[in-house]
């Protein structure tokens, strides 16, 4: 005969209907979109523990990641044609210097953004 799982929880067995306004119900769904758990989870973790555990936490959001990648993609290739040219016995001239300059100041750029934005995850905003 099989055994119940004494860890596993219990069926959601009840029905509350709760009536909210546009704008509660808007704050209700971010805070739990942020979360990433769906309203009715996020509801009932406030409802039984006061505060909401989140299953995942987001740092960035895709779209800023997207945009530091794509910077930081655009900055390694502008090294790699560099090293090339250097490579291959070009000169180090001052277009080259300024290239060097120029790229090694987007990498300290980015670097304060991505430091800039893990402030959320650290509590600096």
């Amino acid at each position: 005969m099989r055994t119940k799982n004494p860890d596993k929880a219990p069926a959601k067995s009840r029905h509350i209907d709760l009536r909210v306004d546009q704008k509660t119900y808007d704050a209700i769904a971010n805070y739990a979109d942020y979360m990433g758990i769906s309203v009715s989870e996020y509801i009932r973790q406030m409802l039984a523990k006061g505060k909401v555990v989140a299953k995942e936490y987001r740092i960035l959001n895709p779209d800023t990641l997207n945009r530091v990648l794509f910077h930081l993609g655009h900055v390694g290739g502008n090294l790699n044609q560099i090293s090339c040219h250097l490579n291959s016995g070009g000169a180090m001239t001052k277009e080259t210097l300024r290239d060097v300059d120029k790229a090694t100041s987007d990498i300290f750029d980015i670097k304060k953004e991505i430091i800039k934005l893990g402030g959320d995850l650290l509590g600096d905003t």
